[in-house]
């Protein structure tokens, strides 16, 4: 069993391998934002800025994930100006593995000393009105996958009883919100719950969800997000709505579906993101 210090150990290795590729791209500067580009927002790559591109396997430590939309590369450049450190390709929980595997890229932003984190993800939508290929701002989440990434002794820095009364950064929301009303998207905001996965939840799951509060359903983003609070990282989430979750049509889901809706949304939701971190500002959001 891998222990705190061999962790991070990894998360540092890590870091110093990117640390030589940001000094290259960036002069040294540091990101002010890294960017979890998972489902429907994988294209968003091409739209950084001269990137310098580091595939995960040359990051020490680095778990690979194996599910289809989510590749496998960091990228270093700017996106609206701003420095950013995007991530394309994500690993979950149901790939295996102890929990703090799909932390690890947010330990190693911490060691960079990236005070902010944009995440993305592909959701099932629960509310009624709401329809796949628009997106949800997060608002606040529910764990419902049964484990967290900080199980375990303390790693590095983290806060071992992280406060996550404004998990979802309120100031960041604000940004997206107004990003939004300047593009004249739609954009929902709501309650995501995390579920552990693979399969998709049932009928008789989603009305429990529904009744719970949940707004939107998905299989990531949580774990990410309660590490990184415990680092003093700030977050903002977007989910882009992908199916209506099981039980609201009367027809099966199937991934490739999602995969479907996300290449059809993923234009906006692009415009979403760069329009948004061209606003965000090292001095408002530094880490206390």
């Amino acid at each position: 069993m891998t222990g705190p210090g061999e962790i991070q150990a990894q998360v540092e290795a890590a870091a110093a391998a990117l640390r030589t590729r940001i000094e290259t791209r960036l002069g040294g500067e540091t990101p002010a934002v890294a960017i979890a580009m998972g489902s429907g927002l994988g294209g968003l790559g091409a739209e950084i800025e001269d990137p310098v591109r580091a595939p995960y396997e040359e990051l020490p430590g680095w778990p690979r994930p194996t599910v289809i939309g989510h590749a496998g590369h960091a990228l270093i450049g700017t996106l609206g100006g701003r420095p950013v450190l995007g991530l394309s390709g994500r690993v979950h929980l149901y790939e295996g593995g102890a929990p703090g595997r799909v932390a690890f890229y947010v330990r190693v932003a911490a060691v960079l000393g990236i005070p902010n984190l944009f995440l993305s993800n592909a959701a099932g939508a629960i509310r009624a009105g709401w329809h796949p290929g628009e997106l949800m701002l997060v608002s606040d989440h529910l764990n419902l996958t049964g484990t967290s990434p900080l199980i375990g002794p303390v790693v590095g820095a983290e806060n071992r009883f992280p406060d996550l009364t404004f998990a979802y950064d309120r100031d960041l929301r604000t940004i997206v919100r107004g990003s939004a009303a300047e593009l004249g998207q739609t954009l929902h905001e709501g309650v995501y719950a995390a579920m552990h996965g693979p399969a998709f939840e049932t009928p008789a799951e989603i009305r429990m969800l529904r009744t719970l509060g949940a707004d939107a359903v998905g299989m990531s983003t949580v774990p990410e997000v309660i590490t990184a609070r415990a680092l003093g990282i700030r977050c903002v989430a977007v989910s882009c709505l992908t199916n209506y979750a099981a039980g609201v049509l009367d027809e099966p889901l199937n991934h490739e579906e999602v995969l479907e809706t996300t290449k059809l949304a993923q234009a906006g939701f692009q415009r979403l993101v760069a329009e948004s971190i061209s606003k965000f500002r090292y001095g408002l959001f530094d880490v206390p």
